[in-house]
């Protein structure tokens, strides 16, 4: 599933820059997916779009906003629960580019 951002959340923006695939944007910042710009999610706090979180699969063994949050205010959505193999090919779709290997413990939590 989508991590998800809660309404405690205190703005610190800590979680931005640690998102391997750019899916968080600050409240009230028009965020971009597929070549299309939308309106924002929220206006008033940091956001996630489910659509671009891959909750670090493929990259890192826990979400890394999460990991950093000082106000644990990144949880699971529960309105957008995946799988892995669909967040693995969410996450080799984002980043064409690269080239992953297998999922171990080290580059997905369902591994742990």
């Amino acid at each position: 599933m989508a991590t998800m951002i809660t309404e405690e959340c205190i703005n610190c923006g800590a979680c931005e820059p640690e998102c391997p695939n750019t899916a968080i944007y600050a409240g009230g910042v028009q965020y971009e997916y597929n070549g299309s710009t939308f309106e924002a999610l929220s206006n008033d706090f940091y956001y996630i779009v489910p659509e671009k979180c891959t909750e670090c699969v493929g990259h890192f063994d826990q979400e890394q906003c999460a990991a950093v949050c000082p106000v644990d205010c990144c949880i699971p959505d529960q309105n957008h629960v995946e799988d892995e193999a669909i967040l693995f090919e969410r996450a080799k779709s984002i980043h064409a580019e690269r080239t992953f290997g297998d999922l171990t413990a080290a580059n997905s939590r369902f591994r742990k």
